[in-house]
């Protein structure tokens, strides 16, 4: 079985301008609560002159550790409501921070909970989501002359190009889905006529891009 886990690509940030107050969302991949408090005590200190540096994070394959901090806003304001999209986007292993400097207008409960939830699922959206799969890293060394036809029919399978490499050969690094291993030996074989050399990795998660529509 092939076990899914969604995060996001990389760290990120975004800024939104609600009724005059700056909301900078930032958001990181993690893999401890101590990786989640460094980095909010980092864009803490970034923004030391903020109003308010509320944060969230999970961590674990089934969200063990779930944490929230309002800092300072209205209890359930802004932690909570960032944790919820967190939990609703299934964002796994992944903290966010939302610094709010006040621009003098009060947003009401209501108003606040719409501004950092909606904060934190722009910053998502933005950067964009990935699924960790189980799969083996390869490399797959062929002729010149198969290259055309290789690269033709690759774009069109599930098969993940990572980089290549052209010396008096071409190397592809190519990850693949453990449940499309035998697949992909089909595919090897089939387009280039058993004329490859293939080198596999051990398996690991590796991240996949989650279409966003």
């Amino acid at each position: 079985m092939d076990d899914i886990i969604k995060t996001i690509k990389q760290e990120h940030k975004i800024e939104n301008i609600i009724s005059k107050s700056r909301f900078i969302a930032h958001i990181k991949p993690v893999e401890s609560e101590e990786e989640a408090k460094a980095f909010i005590a980092a864009v803490k200190a970034e923004h030391k002159e903020a109003n308010h540096n509320c944060s969230a994070y999970t961590i674990g394959d089934q969200m063990n550790i779930q944490k929230a901090n309002d800092d300072g806003e209205p209890s359930g304001t802004a932690g909570v409501p960032m944790l919820d999209i967190l939990k609703k986007l299934e964002i796994h292993n992944a903290c966010v921070v939302v610094t709010r400097y006040f621009g003098g207008i009060k947003l009401g409960g209501g108003g606040l909970i719409r501004a950092y939830s909606g904060a934190v699922r722009d910053v998502i959206f933005d950067i964009g989501r990935v699924a960790l799969r189980s799969a083996i890293p390869t490399t797959v060394t062929i002729g010149y002359d198969l290259t055309g036809k290789f690269e033709y029919e690759l774009e069109s399978t599930p098969f993940l190009l990572r980089d290549q490499n052209y010396t008096d050969k071409v190397s592809y690094q190519i990850d693949v889905v453990n449940s499309d291993y035998d697949t992909f030996l089909e595919f090897l074989n089939r387009t280039t006529s058993g004329n490859y050399t293939l080198i596999e990795g051990e398996t690991v998660r590796l991240p996949f891009d989650i279409p966003t529509n």
